[in-house]
């Protein structure tokens, strides 16, 4: 994965880039706003992550 910062309108942002998007093409962006709500839920956003359905 890549770890890019970047801004957006005259906003700071963070932009992640994963192994299979070669191109860039769609990376997972977010602002410091979304940021702290998924540090502030990460251990809910890992079990969502790693249930199996």
């Amino acid at each position: 994965m890549t770890v890019e910062f970047d801004e957006f309108k005259g906003n700071k942002i963070i932009k992640l880039i994963g192994e299979q998007d070669t191109e860039s093409k769609w990376p997972f962006s977010f602002g410091k706003m979304k940021a702290k709500l998924i540090v502030e839920n990460f251990e809910e956003i890992k079990k969502f992550a790693e249930k199996e359905e």
